[in-house]
């Protein structure tokens, strides 16, 4: 088990704001892309290109990583300031 926590516009999708999944292993990417395939709206919101970070237990990730049964990921969108 899991735990994924959604900021920003994903907390649209998931208004909890986090929810726990069941996961076999895997990485950050396997991750993605299960996430993606829940439907269009995942899809466009998670699809490649789009600029978010990956956290695996509060470390910022710049490269996909692997998942182990109890972590906490986290999927932050860019944040912007002024």
């Amino acid at each position: 088990m899991i735990t994924v926590i959604y900021f920003g516009p994903l907390k649209m999708l998931q208004p909890s704001g986090s929810e726990q999944l069941a996961w076999s292993g895997g990485s950050t990417d396997d991750l993605l892309a299960a996430l993606r395939g829940r439907g269009p709206d995942w899809s466009r919101a998670l699809q490649a290109g789009r600029v978010f970070k990956v956290a695996i237990n509060g470390q910022l990730l710049n490269a996909p990583a692997a998942i182990h049964d109890g972590d906490e990921v986290a999927i932050l969108p860019p944040v912007t300031g002024g």
